[in-house]
């Protein structure tokens, strides 16, 4: 009997530590539960939708921002490579809905000239987080990897971004698009 309870025990005790990895393991959701909420109910409106992620996204980059700046922050280096990281994913997620729609051959000019322009505005702002002279070495090595990552992609979207707007204007004059795809009864044609 004592075997057999020591067994119970050794099972349970093994069963809760693969729980707790498996929960260490999960990734931080960057969006609040409302941003998911109105991310859901523009899923077939492509202009909305990539608004919204450039939205959200600026305000990580507000946040972080706002962080940086307030005396009375702690664990200052964690905190901006987090948010870092939820910009990182978001931007990651905007991509991801721009390659979507241009699958689905939408026209998504408009938006993609608000994107640019996020672009320009994003890649400024994390390279003055970069740039900046009044963080400790030590400091910033802990969120330099994140950061260095985060403006490779912004720079490499950017570029990606502008020839997808020339393609785009091109397709447009050859009427190879979805004008108005998303309209529809809120469902892909």
């Amino acid at each position: 009997m004592t075997a057999s309870l020591i067994r119970s025990s050794v099972c349970l005790a093994l069963l809760l530590a693969a729980g707790s990895a498996v929960q260490a393991q999960r990734h931080r959701e960057p969006l609040t539960q409302a941003e998911i909420d109105q991310i859901r109910d523009a899923s077939w409106e492509p202009q909305k939708r990539l608004t919204l992620y450039i939205q959200f996204t600026r305000a990580r980059l507000v946040k972080l921002e706002d962080m940086r700046s307030d005396p009375k922050t702690k664990d200052r280096p964690r905190q901006t490579h987090d948010l870092l990281d939820d910009f990182q994913l978001l931007y990651d997620e905007l991509n991801d809905n721009i390659d979507t729609y241009v699958d689905r051959k939408d026209d998504i000019r408009k938006p993609l000239k608000l994107i640019i322009g996020a672009d320009t505005e994003f890649q400024a702002k994390l390279r003055a987080l970069k740039d900046a002279a009044d963080v400790p070495a030590d400091e910033a090595r802990q969120y330099e990897f994140v950061l260095n990552n985060v403006l490779d992609t912004v720079d490499t979207s950017t570029e990606d971004h502008r020839k997808l707007l020339a393609y785009q204007e091109d397709a447009a004059k050859h009427k190879k698009l979805n004008a108005n795809s998303s309209a529809k009864n809120g469902k892909p044609e």
